[in-house]
């Protein structure tokens, strides 16, 4: 499983309807508005590094309202989860 961190900037006011679209995608398990420099961040799930690509590409990216993204990829074998 591929981990991955979206940051999104969105059109100002736009961020309850973004974060709508981000949880109707399936590999887009949690989405939250905050404060900062971005928007909203984003936790993403795959199976593998080439379907979270294209799931960032031709899904996430291709949200209205979503002016720009930044994607941060967990690294193998260096994470720890308390769940």
């Amino acid at each position: 499983m591929v981990k991955a961190y979206v940051l999104a900037n969105c059109e100002t006011g736009a961020e309850k309807h973004v974060i709508d679209e981000l949880k109707t995608i399936s590999c887009v398990k949690e989405a939250h508005g905050i404060m900062g420099a971005y928007d909203i961040v984003a936790e993403i799930e795959s199976i593998s590094r080439d379907e979270l690509n294209k799931m960032i590409a031709l899904k996430i990216r291709k949200i209205q309202m979503i002016k720009s993204t930044l994607t941060l990829v967990g690294i193998d074998g260096q994470n720890h989860s308390t769940y």
